[in-house]
């Protein structure tokens, strides 16, 4: 006896592929059902609303982005009306309206059917208890043929139906004990058309669609059982055939929704952890322009990101996108509060760059290039410490701020290289007394030697500045010629003198004038070994980097030279003295 389990479980647990749709995809189709009640399936209707509100939701979410991007308020955004949703709800009212009349009728011709199955069922277990078996069989035929051209009832009484149907057709078959040839004949016409059957539901094991593979197979089934009995001996075979490929086909179509739900596990197990990061974002920790800008453009990549993991099981899929969307809107909501609360400092920060701009201009115009840099970079310095501005003001007050500096800078640079150009010239007039000096031979006459280098000292400091890279060096080649010269002539003045002095000496050799000459000359040296202590002493404390600080310093150096040479000097008198008193004794 084929087995009372033949009846799959019915196809409300099916659940339509799902397909990514445009609004206009969407309207059409619902149109075309609308058109074509008997059509409508309850899982296509659900898909198709699903997606029509989704991209609804992604639609309204995207101008929300675009106008909190272009710098606009998240409190004032309002979504636009959406043009298509009175034509939405007005065909799905029209789909429920139909679907109700339909499954109304639906389940009154159940019931008729349902009268009319319970009637034939009746009249074959008459059948079972006639005396003319040959007229008997001809009306059992014809109560088949009426059994297999209704079609639908009551599913709750289905399969009791089908169970007591079967056991009077047997009975009929097996009781009343009809020719062999007749059986046989009738036998063997339901055995081809079962294994036509078991044929077409092994073709169904290898269909690549495996929800087509299970709808078919669900017809298949039905065809199944309005099919006769066959044999006993091949009932089993026969059953056990057309159930193997049933349960291949089964194991597929199961498989195929456990992948889906493994699949939305992983997507909800994703959007998970971008709602926890969404929500892990402290907008105390947040403090100025550039870092809501790095965080929003976290936020607006974790929706990028959500928007390319697919559905999250159905159960979860909207609680999970609300959370998500309730963390996307706390953050922009703490970014609003931010850029509130920092209006008025913006203000404030306006006013002191637009303050700094006029001090900028004020100076722009100035050749006291020295002052006015050193002032202009301490400007720059200040404007950095200012805090940010409104966008639209930033760039404004900025090029004015810019635009005042640059100019000075660039009329700076031009006086740079026109001093340039001057520095190089006296560079090379320099050069050129530094050669005088030098070439002025060793025998020339003191004095005129004397006039000669303070003609070119004269020239050396009415030239002006050289490049400051040459400076040092040359000064250092210019006072090393001139200390040269000075140190023969010095030397040359002071053995002129002290023969002079001898001479006088020999020609008055009165004692007493020489010893009144010998004090002042004592008294004298003393005078110029204490100037001499107090240059030595400031040198010790002067320190000068300038060119102007080393000029001093090697003038300091030659007077200190003098009176160490004039010291000298008086002392070779004082010797002379000493001499001629020793003679005289």
């Amino acid at each position: 006896m084929e087995s009372e389990n033949l009846i799959e479980q019915t196809t409300s647990n099916e659940a339509p592929e799902k397909k990514v749709y445009t609004k206009p995809e969407i309207l059409a189709r619902l149109e075309e059902l609308a058109k074509e009640p008997e059509k409508i399936e309850r899982q296509e209707v659900e898909h198709l609303k699903q997606a029509y509100y989704r991209l609804n939701k992604n639609e309204v979410e995207e101008a929300y982005n675009a106008f909190v991007a272009g710098g606009g308020a998240e409190e004032d955004f309002k979504p636009a009306p959406d043009p298509t949703e009175q034509q939405f709800r007005q065909l799905m009212t029209t789909i429920k309206e139909e679907r109700n009349r339909l499954n109304t009728e639906l389940e009154k011709q159940k019931e008729e059917n349902l009268q009319k199955k319970t009637a034939i069922i009746n009249r074959i277990k008459e059948l079972t208890e006639a005396e003319d078996v040959n007229k008997a069989y001809t009306e059992f035929k014809q109560l088949r043929e009426e059994w297999n051209s209704i079609t639908l009832v009551p599913a709750a009484k289905s399969n009791e139906l089908w169970k007591t149907y079967q056991h009077y057709v047997e009975q009929f078959y097996d009781l009343l004990k009809i020719n062999n040839e007749l059986r046989s004949y009738d036998f063997k016409k339901n055995l081809e058309a079962k294994q036509a059957l078991c044929e077409a539901a092994e073709r169904l094991t290898t269909e690549p669609d495996v929800v087509t593979a299970f709808r078919q197979l669900q017809n298949l089934h039905q065809e199944y059982r309005e099919t006769g009995p066959v044999a006993p001996e091949l009932r089993d075979e026969v059953w056990n055939r057309f159930k193997d490929a049933s349960t291949i086909v089964n194991k597929r179509y199961q498989q195929h929704f456990e992948e889906i739900k493994e699949r939305e596990q992983k997507a909800l197990d994703e959007k998970t952890v971008i709602c926890e990061i969404a929500e892990s974002i402290n907008a105390s920790e947040i403090n100025t322009y550039a870092e809501w800008d790095a965080k929003t453009a976290e936020v607006l990549a974790l929706q990028a990101k959500w928007k390319t993991i697919g559905f999250a099981p159905q159960k979860m899929n909207q609680k999970i996108y609300d959370r998500f969307r309730e963390a996307c809107n706390t953050f922009f909501n703490n970014k609003g509060e931010f850029y509130k609360k920092i209006k008025g400092q913006m203000a404030e920060n306006l006013a002191k760059k637009i303050e700094l701009c006029e001090k900028a201009e004020a100076l722009k115009d100035s050749t006291d290039w020295k002052t006015t840099t050193e002032a202009l970079t301490a400007l720059q310095k200040e404007w950095k410490t200012i805090g940010p501005v409104a966008r639209k003001q930033s760039d404004a007050v900025w090029k004015r701020f810019n635009a005042a500096c640059d100019y000075f800078f660039e009329q700076r640079k031009a006086n740079n290289k026109s001093q340039f150009d001057v520095e190089r010239t006296n560079l090379k007039a320099k050069k050129a007394i530094i050669e005088e000096i030098n070439s002025i031979p060793e025998d020339t006459d003191p004095e005129e030697a004397i006039d000669k280098i303070k003609e070119l000292q004269q020239r050396w400091n009415e030239t002006g500045h050289v490049p400051y890279k040459d400076k040092d060096k040359l000064y250092k080649q210019y006072r090393e010629v001139t200390d040269k010269w000075y140190d023969l002539l010095r030397k040359d003045i002071s053995d002129r003198r002290l023969a002079s002095f001898k001479n006088n000496l020999a020609a008055n050799k009165d004692g007493g004038n020489t010893n009144r000459e010998r004090d002042r000359l004592v008294r004298q040296r003393e005078a110029l070994r204490n100037e001499l202590k107090t240059y030595e002493n400031n040198l010790n404390f002067l320190n000068f980097t300038s060119g102007n600080g080393n000029s001093l310093l090697a003038e300091i150096n030659r007077k200190v030279e003098k009176l160490k040479s004039d010291i000298q000097l008086i002392e070779d008198k004082i010797k002379a003295i000493d001499d001629i008193d020793a003679q005289q004794a």
